[in-house]
This record gives C-alpha cells, sequence and structure tokens, in this order.
C-alpha cells in the first residue's frame, strides 16, 4: 500500500510527533539553498504537489511546539529525538522540504539532491522505523 501525498494542511493538523510516512524531511543550511533543492527536485521529476517547502522562520514555531506537547512517552524515543534534532537545525536557520517519496527511485533521485545541496538531515519515513539517507 502506498502512502498517502501529504499537504501543508494535514502537517499543519497532525498531533503529536511528526510522522509522514512515504516521505523523506531534508533540512538545508539556509532558505536559499533550500530554494536550489526545490529546483533541483523539479528538475528531476517531482511535481510542486510531491514538495512541501518550508522556510526557517515558518518551522521553528511549529517545531517548538511539537517538541514542548510531545507526550512523555516520546520523550526518550527516537520520534523525539529527531524533533529535538530538527528544532536545533531550525532554530539556526535551516531550511525545509517534506518531499513524497512513494517509491525508492523517488529516494534515490532525493538523497542525489540531498547530496548535491549538503542536506544537513535526509530522513525518509517508514511505518515502523525512519531511516537516514546520509
Amino acid at each position: 500500500m502506498t502512502a498517502k501525498r501529504l499537504t501543508k494542511e494535514d502537517i499543519r493538523n497532525a498531533a503529536g510527533i511528526l510522522n509522514p510516512v512515504g516521505h523523506v524531511i531534508l533540512a538545508f543550511a539556509d532558505d536559499a539553498v533550500t530554494a536550489q533543492a526545490v529546483a533541483a527536485l523539479r528538475a528531476a521529476g517531482f511535481v510542486d504537489d510531491d514538495i512541501l517547502c518550508y522556510l526557517a522562520s515558518e518551522a521553528t514555531p511549529r517545531l517548538r511546539e511539537r517538541v514542548r506537547t510531545a507526550s512523555e512517552a516520546a520523550g526518550f524515543g527516537y520520534e523525539i529525538t529527531l524533533m529535538r534534532r530538527y528544532l536545533a537545525l531550525a532554530e539556526a536557520g535551516a531550511g525545509w522540504l517534506i518531499v513524497y517519496a512513494p517509491t525508492d527511485d523517488a529516494v534515490q533521485r532525493i538523497t542525489e539532491v540531498a547530496r548535491r545541496f549538503d542536506a544537513l538531515c535526509a530522513v525518509r519515513y517508514h511505518r515502523l522505523a525512519n531511516e537516514d539517507l546520509l
């Protein structure tokens, strides 16, 4: 079963820890590099609906809130560890992408772009686990 392509509204309305199954979350040094990565993803065959782009200023308050409201049960798990890592990157000015990646081929194309633009992180979300791609 293929994961559903998420929208910004889906992400905004999701409660608790961020877990976008079938997607890859990427962070880049700043918003300008993030924009260059978006252009490269489009050139690699991704359409606008596949790519959710978040400016550092947009991501930071949302991540702060997610970390703050994470349940105590998640306080020691890998998911909250990732969220804290994301928050630290966002507070340092990182730009963000959440890219729909339903196939291994899509993930490979995303990983190539991540490497080319020196992504600070690239995490693929599976149903039961997350995978660091870099």
